[in-house]
């Protein structure tokens, strides 16, 4: 085997992304501390063409260094859009036909192995703080959570991590929309 060059990946520019058909899928990021995080989740939202990123409160947004360093130029690829309070993200994000789907432990969360998605509805992801997770008052306007299935001993993963898992398995739900 031979690794490819990047010139053979056949990736879209950055005026073939912006036309592209996006899936019906928007993140929003509540009260997310770590500039790493933040743009792992950009360049994991370009991987997959998702819609865009809803960043909330103390999220820090582009331009930002540290930011650049893991979303290596996904911040100017992903549509994205700050609000100050998650709940106002989440009301417009409503009034605009997304169903809003926490990333949250909680009493009847589905868990993501067990999710069933319609390919007519638009969604948006909620991930939240990192110790914190996602604020209550969030989770209560929720449609519905998700729970990641975990068999270890630790309770969380890393948002980045997290994010990457749950918008892969979105994705393949909703390919092709």
């Amino acid at each position: 085997m031979r690794k490819l060059l990047n010139d053979e990946l056949e990736r879209l520019s950055l005026e073939e992304f912006k036309q592209v058909k996006k899936i019906p899928l928007w993140v929003v990021l509540d009260n997310v501390r770590s500039l790493n995080n933040i743009g792992s989740v950009f360049r994991t939202a370009d991987a997959f063409l998702l819609e865009g990123i809803m960043l909330c409160g103390i999220t820090a947004t582009p331009p930002h260094r540290e930011i650049h360093k893991t979303a290596l130029g996904a911040t100017e690829s992903v549509e994205w859009d700050y609000r100050k309070e998650t709940i106002e993200a989440i009301s417009d994000l409503k009034a605009k036909g997304f169903q809003i789907l926490c990333v949250e432990q909680t009493e009847g969360a589905v868990m993501l192995d067990q999710l069933n998605l319609s390919k007519d509805q638009k969604y948006a992801l909620v991930f939240g703080h990192e110790i914190r997770g996602v604020e209550q008052k969030v989770v209560d306007l929720s449609d519905l959570c998700i729970e990641i299935p975990q068999f270890g001993t630790k309770h969380s993963l890393n948002i980045s991590v997290a994010a990457g898992i749950v918008i892969w398995e979105l994705s393949q739900s909703l390919k092709g929309v």
